[in-house]
């Protein structure tokens, strides 16, 4: 089969690959289409560690099911689906928990690293076990269900959050996870939606997929701008999804006394923390990792129309074109959102 193989760093070439085999408990798909993440981006220059060559990229894919191993009952030949990045066990102590993201033997695909090494799905075929294999609507596009992953990521965070109807939140970089957290948030009835970030076309892109205003803070004081539209008190909760130690700052600036931030960016491996401001403000600090089985909903929601996803996408292309399309992402110049690739 073909297949985008990051050969050496910097480095992605479309050749032959041997066809994965598909065991008893596996799904063998037909990759359809597959999105490029920004993990994928990061990958490629070795900058994130965890793209180690040689490997097959790509976790944000759908496709139709080619091939059942002899345990699998639930999927058919023929079937239109999409799956989980997140390979589980499904019988550690935090699967049973339902906490399937952070399961002891966790694997992503489409990644290498020290611990583990898993293609992904930038090629003609991907084995996955049927355990994270999900139905798409029947409706939905493949490249649509393609990214139902960096959906569920939004939605994850999202849940994390103690939110309630008409909260005030502030989203902290307008990116993909961003613009996909200021919909999710207004799904999910939050009141007042404000988005933050550096560049103008997705400050703009964030109010048309519903924020009420977007502010860059090279012209704006952000938190003084929050604290003004909110009666001198803050944002209810405020959602990070750059990862750098300015962004995370202004979370914590933005959010009134008592209030709570989910971190989602992941992008710089420590950062400065007020601590004075968290403990004194009695602030509420989530992780958010990747997302627990939450894939349903997403599909649904982008289904319903709740989730808009055709501003968000830049171009689609074949596989065979894959190496250009990163190379076009990473210069920045086209202003690119999502790129789906089709094998």
């Amino acid at each position: 089969m073909k297949a985008l193989v990051l050969t050496k760093y910097n480095q992605l070439d479309y050749i032959d690959v041997e066809q994965p085999e598909t065991g008893p408990d596996d799904v063998l798909i037909e990759v359809k289409a597959c999105g490029i993440c920004g993990s994928d981006l990061h990958g490629v220059d070795g900058s994130s560690g965890r793209r180690l060559p040689p490997i097959i990229m790509g976790h944000e894919a759908s496709g139709i099911v080619a091939e059942v191993g002899a345990n699998v009952t639930e999927w058919e030949v023929g079937n239109r689906v999409t799956f989980d990045s997140t390979v589980y066990c499904g019988t550690c102590h935090f699967c049973r928990r339902g906490e399937v993201n952070l399961c002891d033997h966790r694997q992503v695909l489409g990644v290498s690293c020290e611990e583990f090494r898993r293609d992904g799905a930038m090629a003609e075929y991907l084995v996955v076990p049927q355990h994270i294999v999900y139905r798409m609507p029947e409706k939905l596009s493949f490249e649509h269900a393609a990214m139902v992953e960096p959906v569920s990521i939004a939605l994850h965070a999202a849940r994390r959050l103690p939110l309630s109807p008409n909260d005030t939140v502030v989203v902290v970089g307008a990116g993909m996870i961003g613009l996909l957290c200021v919909q999710v948030v207004r799904a999910l009835g939050c009141g007042m939606v404000f988005a933050v970030d550096i560049d103008p076309r997705r400050l703009e892109l964030a109010k048309q997929l519903g924020a009420d205003d977007a502010f860059s803070p090279n012209d704006t004081d952000v938190a003084t701008e929050v604290m003004q539209r909110t009666g001198g008190r803050g944002a209810d909760v405020a959602m990070e999804a750059v990862g750098i130690d300015s962004t995370v700052s202004m979370a914590v600036d933005v959010v009134r006394k008592g209030g709570a931030l989910a971190l989602v960016g992941n992008i710089a491996a420590h950062v400065d923390l007020s601590l004075q401001a968290v403990v004194t403000r009695e602030l509420s600090l989530f992780g958010s990792c990747a997302s627990r089985a939450e894939y349903d909903i997403c599909l649904d929601m982008i289904a319903r129309g709740a989730i808009r996803l055709d501003a968000l996408t830049g171009a689609v292309a074949p596989l065979a074109e894959g190496a250009e399309w990163f190379r076009r992402l990473h210069d920045g110049k086209d202003g690119l959102m999502k790129v789906v690739l089709r094998p």
